[in-house]
């Protein structure tokens, strides 16, 4: 996430490191390199301009303490002004309780409307809600098929419309559905194209003004730049939305629709999506996101991830185990599982602190393979890695569609972790870590 502008605005912040005092024209070179940075990440130049103009007037004749270095002292007033920019405090969507309530997605075709639905209703699923996915994209008979799809693998109920029907009739008998199944969380997946129209406007206008619902979200596509911010003001001109949902963080080099629809529309973003699974969605805080730009990681997010990956439960067992050296292929799976759980490993690496990713993939076909071979093995071999012999290993490999090499560096690196287990003691480790945080 945002990758290429954090390693232009680390490079531009560079330039500070040594200095002993801060002048205007160290200032200026900062910051006319941080510009350059955000106008090549398609970052609207009116918000470049107001943001670095307000850097700049804190920065000049600032007093630095003997204890910190002008770099520093920049960053932290670079920092405070991109969390600022990016809307202060955490805008929590909270929805009442008790009756349905409607969320509206809109939004250009390909944005990832339809997919958000499904971690939309996978994100309020966790909070007790109850959702209903409706499919009201009438002018294209793949869409029903393609939410329901979606509806499925959150698990969760969807209303697909019928042929004839306009999406006005579709939300209404949603309502109703809903209403029978005891259902207290609808969302509307709205008509999109590819590219604006009046029409398509009308038809959101419709719905809008038919259902009241409790929030319109409107989707965008981050790697789309500067187009977020015009697809923004028209949508917000026609309808009148409530807040964004970024999407494909994950795979945007340049990040500048985050960075501008926020100052120029004035509506705050909720959430962003961040890869393809559906638990790829996370609340819009921009303290977190402005850390992620300015390479500080996201330490926080990524102990949330965990937590809620990892059941006290399950931390208590593996501590135990790891206690006592007893560690077994059926504890990696677990871990590997709950890791899957928390996303995209690329994501979570890119939270750490100091880590640079850039130009570097985290393999998870790695990871497909090692679950590939643990599959492999009977249950007694699982919880008792010690009778894998050479004829099991080989009827492992075959099982699994790997090498038998590749066995062997698995049952090794089981056994080393056995071996630090043993070195480690009764010292906390896994369970432990999580918890330290």
């Amino acid at each position: 996430m945002f990758e290429q502008l954090a390693d232009k605005i680390s490079f531009a912040l560079q330039r500070l490191s040594g200095k002993g005092k801060l002048n205007p024209t160290l200032i200026k070179e900062a910051t006319g390199a941080i510009k350059k940075a955000l106008l090549e990440s398609d970052v609207s130049y009116k918000v470049v301009k107001e943001f670095l103009k307000k850097v700049e007037s804190e920065a000049v004749g600032v007093e630095v303490l003997s204890s910190i270095t002008p770099a520093q002292k920049v960053v932290k007033i670079v920092y405070d002004n991109m969390v600022e920019l990016l809307g202060g405090k955490e805008a929590n969507l909270s929805l009442p309780q008790g009756f349905p309530v409607v969320l509206m997605l809109v939004g250009l075709q390909g944005s990832g409307k339809t997919t958000m639905c499904g971690k939309l209703a996978n994100f309020y699923k966790q909070k007790g809600y109850r959702p209903l996915l409706v499919a009201m994209d009438t002018h294209r008979p793949a869409a029903g098929e393609q939410l329901r799809i979606v509806a499925e693998k959150a698990g969760v109920q969807s209303v697909i419309f019928e042929p004839g029907e306009s999406p006005i009739q579709v939300g209404e008998r949603a309502l109703k559905e809903a209403g029978k199944l005891g259902l207290n969380l609808i969302i509307f997946d709205t008509a999109g194209r590819h590219q604006l129209s009046e029409d398509m406007m009308v038809e959101a206008k419709d719905i809008s003004e038919r259902f009241n619902p409790h929030r319109t979200l409107l989707v965008l596509d981050a790697m789309t730049g500067q187009q977020a911010v015009e697809v923004a003001l028209e949508f917000s001109r026609w309808i009148g939305i409530d807040g964004f949902i970024i999407t494909k963080l994950d795979g945007d080099a340049r990040g500048g629709a985050a960075l501008s629809v926020r100052a120029l529309v004035g509506k705050p973003i909720y959430f962003a999506g961040v890869g393809e699974k559906l638990e790829d969605l996370e609340p819009f805080y921009p303290d977190r996101i402005a850390k992620r730009i300015l390479g500080m990681g996201d330490i926080v997010t990524l102990v949330e991830k965990a937590e809620r990956a990892y059941s006290e439960e399950t931390m208590e067992k593996l501590e135990k185990k790891f206690k006592k050296a007893k560690l077994d292929f059926n504890d990696l799976l677990e871990q590997f599982e709950a890791l899957e759980k928390m996303g995209s490993l690329d994501n979570l690496v890119g939270m750490l602190p100091g880590v640079n990713l850039r130009g570097i993939q985290v393999d998870e076909k790695a990871l497909k393979k090692i679950k590939s071979i643990i599959y492999s093995m009977t249950p007694y071999e699982r919880a008792n890695p010690h009778i894998l012999d050479g004829s099991r290993k080989l009827r492992i490999a075959r099982g699994s569609g790997t090498k038998i090499e590749d066995v062997n560096r698995l049952v090794k690196q089981l056994e080393m972790m056995r071996n630090i287990a043993k070195q480690m003691g009764k010292q906390k480790f896994f369970g432990g870590f999580i918890k330290g945080f």
